[in-house]
């Protein structure tokens, strides 16, 4: 049988039989302290239209108590391989299973942690895609929505938070049982359980007469750190914006915001209960971008409820509705509601977003937007930059072609006639093109139905005066990868065309015309005799989704003066383009790091500084030239302790610095730095050697071998929290001897006991790129070992692995033909297949460049 890879036939099958009317589930989790499994009871209430039918219901659990059909008791031999066979349903059914469930460690499922500090047990379910089934009999599927009812027993002194408001906990004695009103109806990925002893702030939105209880939930031990304030200011301009531009109320009974340990994203969407990644309290200081990483992040999930939960994609192919709808919005309204602390959200979509699709997009594993989506294993590998950052590019592009006002009006009537249901592309698009009046067909294939990138260069010739003679955007499409589906195509694009005059060191705009690309060569004869400018721009203001190039002579202005503009956007697409060309072998890693060690001293975006920092790093340690590699990564880390002496002390610029010269420093001198930083010998006035800089500082001695075992012990002393655990796991893993090594890659390799994020923090620091030759050994070690990986392992923990085990630092001909015979030989799944064909290309993409490194060299 399939068994937990349900198919997208079989989901098609399942719901043209079935209407789900509602769940009642019940968990017993009153022993959680003492871990294993848990009892789930579920009654799931359901209409056939086919009577004597059968089907399935989803389950992933140890073992099944009862199973009951309509009255009827079905042997326990019908659960197999995740799975409950259901014979000779009825018209109107009602489905009774017991299970007992595990807890798990992966964050899948019902995650159980014990917080060191208090050694309490915190819980919490992650549902997407499909682990409902982890926790209660399910239909896993988004278009089989249900009404859900929860009943939690748990111990009286615990916090239980569902998709319904909390109600009042019934019962005496050690155990209390929380009775949830049922929800609308939703999908079962979207519903939620967190329980354990948290603590909660609260405060409410509201609106005229609408009145939304707002909580926000974390561990006692951080309580210290949370900002709930700040929280809660970016939670209601988000309603705020979100309710004005869908012309829909919030449609949930409340808006809970819990940060969790050790979950694996950034957060999960649950309807009234959104989970976070508890990173996002800060337990020591950050930079603003980090603040502007989690704003977003609220804005995301809080868009969800309306685009994703309330209505949601039929089938999983559909799944960039969700994730491209989330991100465009999330940035839209960091840029435009008023109050806003980040109103350039639009730099950061550029340099950040845009540059993680741009990357995936050249990939073989690319893929159109609206993508083919066979299983469940498809999906899991396709929460990737085409499906949040090109299809929310492409939708920012949207809506410039259609008009903002038009596009609103389109999903608010999209939103009204979709209530609480699901739908396909076809749905959104109509809406969009009655508002628009504009046909969105021909839009909508070439733009999300096929795959690959465009790349958009200008063409001019001057006179002997130095007025363009003639101007053309010339359109490319670069053929896709080896392994791709499809043919690359050129698209329409609307862009603008920047000019900009240097004065005083200042790169200043002084015209912006817009227009139309199509086909290959369109030419801009509002240009023709003009003077040209120090710096020519294409794609202006970031309206198109499509790689950019400079001119040689804007180039050269750029190299030289990349931190003058005076806007944050054009540096932003300046750097973007550099960054882009490095990687495709257009301009060498040497002259990357000139580019970045002229124009950071005068790039003020904090967000960009911190981009630029770690392609630098990237670019370096993969890029460069293996014989060259050592006197750029010298030069960097000259550069990074000087950049951090000079910095303005307290700012968001020395703390950047100093994590940078924490990542690379390499000299007695600059590791005596650290040191001296450490044990407090050494003073930087303004830096706050805080506990996060200091695990990070340590982390560098003990992959330089200036910190042994006792040294990271003392530290974890300090801080004997998760968090330590983790980063001292790091350590330990990043020394620079054998024995360390082999430790690292049995605990994780050998064993299957390490929690998500410790796995993590292990496979980080076995991963040195200053360590090529004690990796060396492993890259055979890796390959004979990666399919029982991906057997055995769930797909979180398996994906960990897989990514990050891979000997990418082993940047040879060697590593490609072991990769090409594991291929051949192992017959992977597909899913399998994708993740490892996406890291050969990372070996690959590696070795053209550090080819263009050398021969930049030798110039």
């Amino acid at each position: 049988m399939p068994g937990t890879n349900l198919t997208r036939d079989e989901a098609r099958t399942r719901a043209d039989l079935l209407h789900v009317d509602a769940y009642e589930i019940e968990l017993d989790l009153s022993s959680a302290r003492e871990g294993g499994t848990f009892r789930s009871t579920t009654v799931v209430r359901f209409t056939a239209t086919t009577p004597g039918a059968a089907t399935f219901i989803d389950l992933v659990a140890p073992s099944v108590e009862e199973i009951v059909l309509n009255g009827v008791r079905i042997d326990n031999s019908a659960f197999a391989d995740s799975r409950i066979a259901l014979p000779d349903l009825a018209a109107e059914n009602e489905l009774r299973v017991v299970a007992d469930c595990a807890y798990t460690n992966t964050g899948e499922g019902l995650h159980l942690f014990v917080d060191p500090v208090d050694g309490e047990t915190y819980l919490y379910t992650q549902f997407e895609v499909p682990d409902a089934r982890r926790v209660f009999a399910s239909f896993e599927q988004p278009d089989l929505k249900a009404a859900f009812a929860f009943t939690v027993t748990a111990p009286a002194s615990w916090v239980v938070v569902s998709n319904s408001p909390t109600p009042e906990p019934e019962g005496e004695g050690d155990t209390r049982v929380w009775r949830f009103a049922p929800t609308g109806r939703i999908s079962s990925y979207i519903t939620a359980l967190v329980a354990g002893p948290y603590v909660g702030v609260f405060d409410s939105y509201e609106n005229g007469e609408q009145k939304v209880p707002l909580g926000i939930y974390c561990r006692p031990s951080l309580r210290e750190f949370l900002d709930p304030e700040a929280i809660f200011e970016v939670t209601k301009q988000g309603f705020d914006y979100f309710q004005e531009k869908f012309d829909f109320p919030y449609p949930f009974a409340k808006y809970d915001q819990l940060f969790v340990p050790e979950f694996n994203a950034g957060a999960m969407e649950n309807a009234g209960a959104v989970t976070l990644r508890d990173q996002y309290v800060f337990r020591s200081k950050v930079t603003d971008a980090a603040y502007e990483a989690r704003a977003a992040t609220i804005l995301h999930e809080l868009a969800h409820m309306w685009f994703g939960d309330l209505v949601t994609m039929e089938w999983w192919n559909d799944l960039w509705l969700n994730e491209s709808f989330a991100t465009y919005a999330e940035a839209v309204c960091q840029a435009e509601a008023p109050g806003s602390r980040w109103p350039n959200s639009w730099t950061t979509f550029a340099n950040q977003m845009k540059t993680w699709a741009y990357r995936q997009d050249q990939l073989p594993s690319t893929h159109p937007i609206m993508a083919e989506i066979n299983d469940l294993e498809d999906v899991q590998v396709n929460f990737d930059g085409i499906t949040y950052a090109k299809g929310a590019s492409v939708l920012k592009q949207l809506v410039a072609y259609v008009g903002q006002d038009a596009f609103f009006e389109g999903v608010r009537a999209y939103f009204k006639q979709h209530a609480w249901g699901n739908t396909r592309l076809g749905d959104l698009l109509g809406a969009l093109e009655k508002a628009s009046g504009r046909d969105l067909k021909s839009w909508s294939a070439a733009w999300l139905e096929t795959a690959g990138i465009n790349v958009l260069r200008p063409a001019l010739t001057l006179n002997t005066d130095g007025e363009i003679e003639s101007f053309a955007v010339l359109q490319s499409a670069p053929a896709l990868p080896a392994g791709a589906k499809g043919e690359a195509v050129l698209r329409p694009h609307r862009i603008a065309v920047g000019l900009y005059e240097l004065n005083d060191g200042a790169l200043v705009r002084t015209d912006r015309i817009e227009l139309d690309v199509n086909g290959p060569r369109t030419e801009v004869p509002e240009l023709v005799g003009r003077h040209r400018p120090a710096v020519i721009l294409l794609n202006d203001d970031d309206l198109t989704y499509a790689k950019v190039r400079l001119d040689e002579d804007s180039l050269a202005v750029v190299t030289e003066n990349l931190g003058g503009f005076t806007e944050a956007l054009p540096r932003a697409l300046c750097w973007a383009s550099a960054w882009d060309m490095t990687r495709d072998g257009e301009l060498a890693a040497r002259d990357y790091l000139t580019l970045a060690l002229s124009g950071l001293p005068r790039e003020s975006d904090i967000g960009v500084v911190q981009s630029v920092q770690r392609q630098v790093k990237l670019a370096l340690d993969v890029y460069a030239d293996p014989d060259w590699r050592e006197q750029g990564l010298a030069r960097w880390a000259e550069a990074a302790e000087q950049a951090l002496r000079d910095a303005e002390p307290g700012s968001d610029h020395q703390l950047a610095w100093a994590r940078v010269l924490g990542s690379v420093a390499r000299t007695d001198g600059q590791l005596d730095l650290l040191t001296g930083l450490l044990d407090g010998g050494t003073v930087i006035p303004g830096l706050a050697v805080d506990t996060e800089l200091r695990w990070v500082l340590l982390g560098r001695l003990a992959a330089t071998g200036r910190a042994d075992e006792a040294a990271i012990e003392a530290e974890l002393a300090r801080d004997n929290t998760a968090a330590g655990q983790e980063h001292a796991a790091s350590c330990r893993a990043a020394r620079p001897t054998a024995e360390a090594k082999a430790a690292a890659w049995a605990s994780v390799v050998d064993s299957d006991e390490l929690t998500n994020y410790v796995q993590a923090a292990v496979i980080g620091g076995f991963q040195q790129a200053d360590q090529r030759e004690l990796l060396a050994p492993y890259s055979e070690k890796y390959f004979a070992a990666v399919k029982g990986v991906w057997e055995s392992r769930s797909h979180e923990i398996s994906q960990q692995i897989i990514g990050g085990l891979y000997p990418a630092l082993l940047i040879g001909q060697g590593t490609l033909d072991a990769t090409d015979a594991w291929l051949t030989a192992a017959e992977p799944a597909p899913a399998l297949r994708r993740q490892i064909v996406e890291a050969r290309a990372g070996v690959e993409r590696a070795l053209k460049a550090q080819a263009v490194d050398r021969a930049a060299g030798e110039r």
